[in-house]
């Protein structure tokens, strides 16, 4: 399989099915074109109409929308866990997968990714306070309801991590990145998905990548980039 994404530093929705088969050991050739130059444009709309990323190869099959490449691989792939074994739990991961996927506009246009960013505090306007306090509230019921009570308990969301927390991967940079002042229950989960090797290793290359782009950083025209001394 082939993994069609965008720039790393930048890309939340390439974050998701990439982190998603990277923790679960599926393997699949990683294709990354840099936004707004002539490849991106003629490579990603030949294989998805849409001209977004990112999208699935799989022999002749063609999946995008991170969603939708999240559900063909826990198909393709049921021994990985990547939605939970019990029904009750794998619905609630269902809902609150889509309600990432559909909704926190205010917190997406704010908070952008941007993993070369210092992390440096940025207020938060009311409709952004909002949408914290929702994530937050339906990390701690996910925590609170099915954590330890699965068949694979661990520190994610629904224990062992999966296609939830893939989803919410991003959420968890935005977080960092710009200082939001969360619970210590939400931190804790935080730390959990920073530690893992595919978010740390996602991270750096972000970090390393050359390319900068205006509307993704908030700071305009002053660039804060992590790695400066």
């Amino acid at each position: 399989m082939k993994l069609i994404i965008g720039n790393k530093n930048y890309s939340s929705w390439s974050l998701r099915p990439w982190i998603a088969m990277t923790v679960a050991g599926i393997p699949f050739d990683e294709v990354l074109i840099p936004f707004e130059t002539d490849e991106f444009k003629k490579t990603v709309t030949g294989v998805s109409g849409t001209g977004k990323v990112p999208v699935l190869i799989d022999g002749d099959v063609r999946v995008w929308e991170s969603l939708a490449i999240l559900e063909y691989l826990a198909e393709k792939f049921p021994a990985a866990g990547l939605w939970p074994k019990d029904a009750a739990a794998r619905a609630h991961a269902r809902v609150v997968a889509n309600e990432m996927h559909a909704g926190f506009q205010p917190l997406r246009n704010h908070l952008p990714v941007n993993f070369a960013r210092r992390v440096i505090k940025r207020d938060l306007p009311p409709p952004v306070q909002d949408n914290v306090r929702r994530i937050e509230a339906l990390w701690a019921d996910c925590r609170a309801r099915f954590g330890t009570a699965t068949d694979r308990p661990g520190p994610f969301l629904f224990g062992a991590f999966g296609n939830a927390d893939a989803m919410y991967a991003p959420v968890v940079s935005r977080f960092h990145t710009y200082a939001v002042d969360v619970t210590p229950q939400t931190r804790a989960y935080m730390d959990a998905v920073m530690a893992l090797p595919a978010f740390k290793a996602w991270e750096a290359a972000g970090v390393a990548e050359p390319w900068l782009f205006a509307e993704d950083e908030v700071d305009w025209p002053v660039v804060h980039r992590a790695d400066a001394k």
